[in-house]
């Protein structure tokens, strides 16, 4: 219980905040006139009362426990993932999805944190037992199961997140010019390679985001339509049930892909702005967990949680102004979705447990 006296409060408040201003923007999509449904609404309530749980549950104890579970949580990820392709359910094309009633799990957002705990584990013991090429060779062969079974769901867009998550980290882990030289040249050569590859819709993506005016009216009326929501929302915005977009259903996948679009229509300038402080103020105390962890586990893994936040952060909010292909990525905190509300808040739960028991200097 004294832990809590010893929280990052500037990072758990600018968190609130963020997660208040994602059901406020939610609760304004789902009350519309006499249609009001509030089914989402109330299941982001769920989740965000379990995700705030999580945080004091991994306050509670010492993070350097996920040390001695690394490897069975790295594991036990790599079964989930398997269970998904005989027990789940396909949602938006993606066979992700666990149900439970008339609840959806999505563990691919669990596993990124696995993920960046087993990396922080492993990089961290094997510091001085390999040369760096070595642990960059291992590591990327250790992601490379979860991450095929990622792809074949298919999810790109996670299996993108992990990679950048995976590439971030080693390079905080130290590693020279060179080495850095051959990762981004394997990264491009793997890029063209899945372009051979990828499906006809998500080819469609990938030219609603050079030209989306090609189809307005089909393939391209997405980003369109975001774009025209965030540019109407003006200064201080519509006010909220007032957007004009979200609320006569111009917007598509208002509640998930495209809720910043939402905030920014009835919110404004000031509405959207205020998302894009506090995502600073979150980047900025997670770093300074890093900065002062007692460790290097603790410090990859703060640095591997900012690098997921970040990148999400990046690709939704691009993808709202039409500066970054449509990848199904959620806006951290914000969008609709309880495994991604539960996923990241937990992330900060183990921030919060090495920002406690971090070096005491100044």
């Amino acid at each position: 219980m004294r832990n809590i006296f010893k929280l990052d409060w500037v990072l758990l408040i600018a968190v609130a905040l963020l997660v208040i201003i994602g059901l406020t923007a939610l609760y304004s999509v789902s009350a519309v006139g006499d249609t009001m449904n509030l089914d989402h609404f109330k299941k982001q309530v769920v989740a965000t009362i379990i995700g705030f749980g999580l945080i004091f549950f991994f306050v509670s104890f010492d993070y350097r426990v996920l040390l001695e579970y690394s490897t069975k949580l790295y594991f036990a990820a790599i079964i989930i993932l398997t269970a998904v392709f005989f027990l789940g359910t396909k949602v938006r094309g993606t066979t992700g999805w666990i149900g439970f009633g008339s609840f959806n799990f999505q563990p691919v957002e669990v596993v990124k944190l696995v993920m960046i705990i087993f990396l922080a584990s492993f990089l961290a013991k094997k510091k001085n037992a390999f040369e760096i090429s070595t642990r960059l060779f291992v590591s990327f062969v250790l992601i490379f199961i979860p991450l095929a079974l990622i792809i074949k769901q298919p999810d790109f867009g996670s299996a993108a997140i992990i990679i950048s998550t995976w590439l971030g980290m080693i390079i905080m882990a130290g590693i020279d010019k060179k080495t850095i030289f051959i990762l981004l040249t394997i990264a491009g050569v793997g890029i063209f390679s899945g372009s051979l590859v990828i499906k006809d819709y998500q080819k469609e993506r990938l030219i609603n985001f050079i030209n989306p005016e090609q189809d307005p009216r089909g393939s391209g009326y997405n980003v369109l339509q975001s774009i025209v929501a965030v540019g109407s929302g003006g200064v201080f915005g519509k006010g909220l049930g007032h957007g004009s977009q979200s609320q006569l259903n111009f917007l598509p996948e208002k509640h998930t892909d495209f809720i910043f679009a939402v905030i920014a229509e009835e919110l404004g300038l000031f509405g959207s702005g205020m998302v894009l402080v506090l995502f600073g103020v979150v980047f900025y105390r997670i770093k300074e967990t890093a900065r002062l962890a007692r460790d290097n586990f603790g410090y990859l893994t703060a640095i591997g949680v900012i690098i997921m936040l970040f990148i999400q952060m990046f690709v939704n909010i691009g993808m709202n102004l039409g500066v970054a292909p449509v990848a199904g990525v959620p806006l951290p905190f914000v969008s609709y979705g309880g495994s991604s509300l539960i996923a990241v808040l937990a992330s900060i739960g183990v921030i919060q447990s090495i920002y406690i028991r971090r070096m005491r200097v100044s």
